[in-house]
């Protein structure tokens, strides 16, 4: 019951000033939050890379308000990935992109983002690499899909996000999976209405193995996001059963988050991939990891009974 009053919470400006200004709150921030800046995502990177995972990377702070704001967004994406070219880690990790940081929101918001997250797509593909779109809110996803399916014109390989727990997902699964896309699951980390997505916890986990059957069924690339030990054996066997080989899909999980069984999976042969994410404005990103799991939330009280 506490996941919604958190994402409720991750949209009040009196609850940032208070999270940001409590005792605990940095070191917990650390556990999430790879760095503030380039300087100090590029190690994490480099180490990760040397355990056979593979990353991607998510500038935060998608809460903009003006046009310039989503300028300096879309050129900290271009300084990140001329970074990694530099260091040749192209091949190692992607990145993740919110349409929303890139001005989807604003006035004339989906062509002022197509505009904006055109020449990151673009810069990422001469290194070698990708970008995901990731889901939002569902209000935005009709246009993040339709800047997905803009985008794949020139750059096939540009991936999106969809979130289980949404009643059109099965749909939108089948029409990706059907056109080759690369698609990430979640379960969905934002406080919607019982309109538009289901609010049951174990109803939830059903619609993600059916959608995870679509995707491994179809002919893209599956993402499994997830830090469930069922929901990973399930997809394991649903990959087993459709023929797939282990470099035909991956699965993807938090930085901070189940670290051992991220290099077990890897051990194994498996593609994993580890949802990186960095900067200065990391209240959002921050509390939605706080809502998805009841345990990220005793950790931050906890730390800020200790510091207090």
């Amino acid at each position: 019951m506490l996941g919604p009053v958190i994402l409720a919470a991750s949209r009040s400006d009196k609850m940032r000033r208070f999270v940001s200004a409590a005792p605990g709150t940095k070191q917990v921030v650390a556990r999430f939050i790879a760095g503030e800046t380039v300087d100090d995502v590029i190690p994490i990177v480099r180490d990760l890379a040397a355990r056979g995972l593979e990353v991607t990377l998510d500038v935060v702070g998608e809460d903009i308000t003006t046009v310039e704001q989503s300028y300096a967004a879309r050129d900290a994406y271009l300084e990140l990935i001329g970074r990694l070219g530099e260091l040749d880690l192209g091949g190692r990790a992607e990145m993740s992109v919110k349409l929303s940081m890139f001005g989807q929101s604003l006035e004339g918001g989906h062509e002022l983002a197509l505009a904006n997250v055109r020449p990151v797509v673009a810069a990422a593909a001469e290194i070698g690499t990708t970008v995901t779109l990731d889901a939002e809110d569902h209000t935005t996803l009709d246009s993040m899909f339709a800047i997905h399916e803009e985008l794949r014109k020139d750059f096939p390989q540009t991936g999106c996000v969809i979130q289980a727990y949404l009643f059109r997902t099965e749909e939108d699964a089948r029409r990706l999976a059907a056109n080759g896309s690369r698609v990430r699951i979640v379960k969905g980390a934002y406080k919607e209405p019982a309109s538009v997505a289901i609010q049951d916890k174990a109803e939830i986990d059903k619609a993600y193995v059916r959608i995870m059957k679509i995707l491994m069924d179809g002919e893209g690339y599956p993402m499994i996001g997830s830090h469930d030990p069922r929901l990973i054996s399930i997809g394991q066997e649903l990959a087993r059963r459709a023929g797939r080989k282990l470099d035909e899909y991956e699965f993807q999980m938090l930085y901070g988050i189940r670290g051992e069984e991220q290099n077990r999976l890897a051990a194994e042969g498996h593609r994993m991939r580890v949802y990186t994410a960095y900067g200065t404005d990391w209240y959002g990103y921050f509390m939605r990891r706080l809502a998805e799991k009841p345990a990220n939330l005793l950790f931050f009280v906890r730390s800020i009974l200790t510091k207090g």
